[in-house]
This record gives C-alpha cells, sequence and structure tokens, in this order.
C-alpha cells in the first residue's frame, strides 16, 4: 500500500481546492498587522470580543458555474456551510445577510428560495442584503452572524492533543461536485430539528471545557483542514486515515476530497476523548480519534502499514497564518 499512500497524497497534495488555500498568503501578506490584535485572521470566523463572549463574523461566497447548475441547492449551502462555520468556532447563528447577482429574476428566485429554505431549516433569519437582477452572471455571496460564550479556535490546538473527527455519514453526492449532503433531505420534515440540535454538540463542548480548538472540514478536504489546523496553532498531526469515519463503499481518495455537510476535526486532551465522542455519538453521528497533535510542524500520514508525510510546514507554508 506504500505507493498507494505516496499517489494518494500526491493527489490530493496537488487537488485544487487545496492548492487554492495557498491563495490566501497573498491576502496575509497584505495584512501586516494580522494576528497581532485580539481578532485573529485565518479562523473559520472572525471572534470579536463583545462583553461576556464573542461575536462571530463570516462569509462565504460561491462561484457562477456552481449557482448556474444548482441554483436552489447554492441557496441552501450559503446558510448551512455559514452555520457551520459559526459552529465550529464554538458559536450559535443569529442572522445572514445575502448578495445575490443574477441574470433573471427567475434564476435569482431559484437561489433565494433555497437561501430562505435552509434559514428556516437551521432557525436563521434572512434580515438582508444587496440583490442585481441584470448581471452578467449568477453569483452568490452570503455572510452570517453568531455569538459564543467560549470559543473554540484554529490557534489553541496542544502537541499532545488527539485529534478527532466527528462527520455525519447519513448524506449523499451532489455529483459532479465533492460534495457529501447529509442536510437538505430534511428541509422541510420533522428531522430538520435535528440538524439544529447537532450543530449545538459544538458549542456546549466549548462551554464545558471539553475542546479549544477545531475547524468545520471544508473543500479542502479532511486533511487539508487539518493542516490549516495545524498552521494556525504552530503544531503538527499524525493522522491514520484507517480510523477516518467514512461510508461504506466510498473511496478513500474520494472521501478525503468531500465537502461535508455536516464534518469536523477537533482536538482535546486524552481524558476527554471518551466523553467528546461519545455526545456526537448520541446524536448518530460517526466520531473517532483519527490522530495526535505533535511538535513537528508537519502532518504525516498512515494508512495500513505505510507511513508518508503529507505536508512540511517549515518548508512550504499553506496559507501564511501562524500561531
Amino acid at each position: 500500500m506504500a505507493q498507494g499512500l505516496k499517489a494518494l497524497l500526491s493527489t490530493l497534495r496537488q487537488s485544487r481546492a487545496l492548492t487554492a488555500k495557498q491563495d490566501i498568503a497573498a491576502v496575509a501578506a497584505l495584512l501586516p498587522q494580522a494576528n497581532t490584535t485580539a481578532i485573529r485572521l485565518g479562523d473559520d470566523c472572525a471572534a470579536i470580543p463583545d462583553g461576556d463572549g464573542y461575536l462571530l463574523l463570516a462569509s462565504e461566497g460561491f462561484q457562477d458555474s456552481f449557482v448556474r447548475a444548482m441554483p436552489w441547492f447554492a441557496g441552501y449551502c450559503g446558510v448551512m456551510v455559514n452555520a457551520s462555520d459559526i459552529a465550529a468556532m464554538g458559536g450559535r447563528p443569529i442572522a445572514v445577510v445575502d448578495a445575490v447577482w443574477s441574470e433573471t429574476s427567475e434564476a435569482a428566485a431559484l437561489v433565494v428560495r433555497g437561501l430562505q429554505d435552509a434559514a428556516s431549516t437551521y432557525g436563521v433569519p434572512v434580515v438582508g442584503g444587496h440583490t442585481n437582477m441584470r448581471s452578467t452572471h449568477n453569483s452568490l455571496s452570503v455572510a452570517i452572524l453568531g455569538r459564543a460564550r467560549r470559543l473554540l479556535t484554529s490557534f489553541d490546538a496542544q502537541p499532545g492533543e488527539v485529534l478527532i473527527a466527528a462527520i455525519d455519514l447519513r448524506g449523499h453526492w451532489h455529483d459532479p461536485h465533492p460534495f457529501w449532503d447529509a442536510s437538505s433531505a430534511l428541509c422541510g420534515t420533522e428531522e430538520s430539528a435535528r440538524l439544529r440540535g447537532d450543530l449545538e454538540v459544538l458549542p456546549r463542548l466549548a462551554e464545558d471545557g471539553l475542546s479549544h480548538a477545531a475547524k468545520d472540514i471544508s473543500m479542502a478536504g479532511l486533511l487539508g483542514t487539518a493542516l490549516m489546523l495545524a498552521e494556525c496553532s504552530g503544531i503538527g498531526m499524525n493522522i491514520t486515515l484507517d480510523s477516518v469515519p467514512r461510508p461504506d463503499g466510498v473511496p478513500m481518495e474520494r472521501w478525503l476530497s468531500a465537502f461535508p455537510s455536516y464534518g469536523y476535526i477537533l482536538t482535546a486532551q486524552p481524558e476527554n476523548v471518551s466523553e467528546i465522542l461519545n455526545r456526537f455519538q448520541e446524536r448518530g453521528i460517526a466520531a473517532q480519534a483519527i490522530g495526535q497533535c505533535t511538535t513537528t510542524e508537519r502532518l504525516d500520514v498512515r494508512w495500513g502499514d505505510d507511513a508518508e508525510t503529507f505536508w512540511d510546514l517549515t518548508q512550504t507554508p499553506l496559507m501564511g497564518w501562524g500561531a
């Protein structure tokens, strides 16, 4: 399997989704004040100190090709992925605003309908935004406001902690895109309340002091997301692929490239791991310890009996945000 692991990691390393994260470094270079203030840049949300907690502010953008091909689902994702970012930082969503560009009012209506359906599903009101229905393209941007009492961040993973992955496997693919959707099928059903309860696991973990660091699994996939967490925290990680929760029959390469509707990695002290796993598993979320945080500043991966280095941050930074 050694050659298989080497080839797998090479493919993932060169993926468009991961290499796009390196573009962030160009933006980081333009913001020399990054992480010298109370608001650290590079996290899933901007965490703004606010009384006894934090306001959380985040946004997502969706390209013309996706919005044109799946307008309702693009609108739905506008709320879903932003709510996930809020939860990843230990928060609860408050409200969203959107900006829609479309060629026709009919195209805009499909996007906004998806947005509103997700807003109802996740209990997050749409409170305003911007609309242009005379555009030359179809695009969507959604921003979200939330609040956290205690934070989960990308900057507080510590060597010696256990790395945990929690993913809802009760989903399906949205071909040809790499989206693993365990959410939209519940929209408009009595089961949609479960989605809100599933997100609630993350802020409760933060408030109970069981974890201090987390990220939601992004377009960069599980390894890319782990790498971003490691870079921000200034640590390394060892990950065992055989331990990663994965649907039956899904090839490893495809799964490690997936963007799940509900997928998180988080770190914890060893004595807290069992409680964290139980909380996810009680809600039907597949959760497993998949590795260890180290001091190496490398992401090392094991699959079966073989091991390879996926990325060495001391040689090649990814985003340019450091601990």
